[in-house]
């Protein structure tokens, strides 16, 4: 029997063949929803849940086979459209708007799956793919949309995509930034400028942490104080930002620090100092070899100030804190930058800088040895008769003025 055999037994009875023919519909498509649900979907997720791969949970999981179930009746009442024949075109059309944004949602979810998918993958390198995902699903929306006029109106997308060209202008104005941020996107990844695990530092606008999801619009970083900060994608274009990435997969982090001698402490050695200086393990050596230079055959005197060469207190702390940080394991010596310097003197006095790599990267254990390197030189200078440059303080003004009131 086919349906326009049934339609003809349906019309005999004018008031009661349409309620019949719609309960009939009616549970036809309940039947047909039961057994796509029950059998195949359930199915889809048990058979997903029994194997050792990840990436079938990752799309059944998107996929949501129960969603995509209702594809099925929907189907069924489509072709049975015709038992009803005052309301048909109602349902064809409405039908085909429900299946037709099931598909899109579905395909959405298929495109969160492939990104799922790669970057559970062990290639993944921290280059995302949202970007592009994230363009595909605005493509298929735009296609829905088009496609969902088109059923409405009953007119052919080709007449209604040419009758958009006076909308172009309106569409670039409206995705501008859609068109700005996938142009972003692709410098990005194609000069590998960030990518997600990244600490960026972009101080317009207060970013500096973690890059933690990168999509087609924007960029999330979650900051050392657990805040977020979105930065727009095409603004890494044209905003000065710092990407840590080099620094840590160089392995070694830059110690820059630098501590002001009092120029007033500066002077010549005399052979008191020397002798006291000799008994440092870290600058005998130093001190023999130039003692040795200065005066070869033993008959200069080597605390002459008028001397053409004359060791400095400040100089052999220079060679201590060279040997003290050579010593230290915790430190690359050849493979990267090492040096101790004297900057220009100031009214702050002389800044003696230390430039150098640690072995870690890890935040927290480079801090403890940047702590430990500047404190061990600050309690170091006063063997060398040295003074760290301070600027008074309450303190120091309250000794200086009881001292004015016991001479006085």
């Amino acid at each position: 029997m086919t349906i326009q055999d049934i339609q003809t037994w349906l019309d005999v009875g004018p008031t009661v063949a349409p309620w019949l023919a719609a309960g009939a519909v009616l549970a036809s498509s309940l039947i047909v929803f039961v057994i796509t649900r029950v059998f195949i979907a359930r199915g889809l997720v048990y058979l997903a849940e029994r194997t050792e791969s990840e990436f079938d949970d990752i799309v059944v999981e998107q996929l949501r086979p129960f969603r995509v179930a209702w594809i099925a009746p929907l189907l069924v009442i489509y072709f049975s459209s015709g038992l009803l024949p005052d309301a048909a075109e109602f349902i064809r059309k409405t039908v085909l708007l429900l299946v037709l944004w099931l598909i899109v949602i579905t395909i959405n979810s298929l495109l969160n799956a492939v990104n799922s998918i790669y970057e559970a993958s062990r290639s993944y390198r921290g280059q995302p793919i949202q970007g592009y995902l994230d363009l595909g699903k605005i493509i298929v929306g735009v296609v829905g949309i088009i496609l969902s006029i088109t059923i409405v109106t009953g007119e052919s997308p080709v007449v209604l995509l040419s009758g958009m060209g006076a909308l172009m202008a309106l569409l670039l104005v409206l995705f501008r930034d859609t068109l700005l941020s996938f142009v972003a996107s692709v410098q990005i990844q194609s000069n590998d400028l960030v990518k997600e695990g990244d600490w960026i530092e972009m101080p317009s606008y207060g970013a500096d942490g973690t890059v933690i999801d990168m999509a087609l619009h924007t960029i999330r970083v979650q900051n050392w104080d657990n805040t977020f900060t979105v930065v727009p994608t095409y603004k890494l274009l044209d905003t000065p930002f710092k990407n840590w990435r080099g620094m840590e997969e160089s392995g070694g982090r830059r110690i820059k620090r630098a501590i002001n001698i009092d120029l007033n402490s500066i002077r010549f050695c005399d052979q008191a100092m020397i002798d006291r200086y000799k008994e440092i393990d870290f600058v005998k050596g130093y001190l023999e070899a130039e003692l040795a230079e200065v005066a070869p055959e033993g008959d200069a005197d080597q605390t002459d100030p008028s001397a053409e060469r004359q060791l400095t207190n400040m100089g052999v702390f220079r060679a201590y804190v060279t040997n003290y940080l050579k010593n230290r394991p915790d430190l690359h010596e050849e493979s990267m930058t090492f040096l101790v310097r004297q900057l220009a003197p100031g009214p702050a006095g002389m800044p003696l800088e230390i430039y150098v790599f640690t072995r870690t990267v890890a935040w927290i254990e480079y801090e403890a040895i940047q702590a430990e390197i500047i404190d061990h030189l600050v309690a170091a200078a006063p063997q060398f008769d040295l003074r760290i440059f301070q600027e008074p303080t309450g303190g120091d003004f309250q000794s200086l003025t009881g001292s004015h009131t016991v001479a006085g």
